[in-house]
């Protein structure tokens, strides 16, 4: 595949992935009577990943995420010339996708982006359940390192073919269930920046913490499973 393909199913992948799962949180999550709640949005992310991962899979490998990417760098399985491509591609399509979404929430009289937001990440003030900044930060460096630890362990050669998209898709689905009233769910910091951009003020001012734990878990949770296959092996 061309750069130029893989770059464009980067995007549209990450599309999928912030229209999707924000998406979820944005329109559907406090629906009235029918509402998907907390599981549903973590759900929600989690599809967006599997569905992703069967159609662009065989393109680009369908990381929709700068932390995969650098992560599979560390993990000797992408090579480091590529990494601008994919996290422009990725942060592109996060930011379109946040700003469709905003459109589309617009279409219903009583939305208010100050009152309803846009599933921007945050900690504090911006944390939906008042975590500390420092909380945050461990919680988005642990969650990455085992997101990481696990798209690695799928796509391993050894591992049993075709489950993949599964086993990640679940797995962001669990980080979710964990961390949505943490952090709101970042591990992916093209999925944070396109919400902040769009909501501004305080999802503006903490997206640096949303860019630099998930890289840094990213990165540890590539290495170290490198590592231990290389001892195993």
């Amino acid at each position: 595949m061309s750069n130029i393909q893989r770059g464009i199913a980067e995007f549209i992948g990450t599309f999928w992935l912030v229209l999707g799962g924000c998406g979820s949180a944005v329109i559907s999550a406090a629906f009235p009577e029918v509402g998907i709640g907390l599981l549903g949005v973590s759900l929600a992310f989690g599809l967006t990943v599997v569905t992703m991962a069967f159609a662009i899979g065989h393109i680009s490998g369908c990381h929709l995420n700068p932390a995969v990417t650098f992560g599979l760098w560390a993990g000797g399985r992408f090579d480091g010339k590529d990494i601008p491509l994919y996290v422009i591609a990725q942060t592109l399509g996060a930011i379109a996708a946040a700003f469709t979404l905003f459109v589309i929430a617009t279409g219903k009289a009583d939305y208010s982006l100050a009152a309803n937001g846009l599933a921007a990440n945050g900690v504090g003030e911006g944390s939906p359940g008042g975590y500390a900044m420092m909380t945050g930060f461990l919680v988005e460096l642990l969650l990455t390192f085992f997101f990481l630890f696990v798209i690695m362990g799928a796509t391993d050669a050894k591992a049993p073919a075709g489950f993949a998209p599964l086993a990640i898709g679940l797995m962001l689905a669990l980080i979710h269930l964990i961390s949505i009233p943490v952090t709101n769910t970042s591990v992916n910091p093209a999925r944070s920046t396109g919400p902040a951009l769009v909501v501004g003020g305080l999802a503006l001012q903490q997206l640096w913490l949303f860019w630099v734990a998930p890289i840094l878990g990213g990165l540890l949770g590539g290495f170290v499973y490198k590592e231990l296959n290389k001892t195993a092996a």
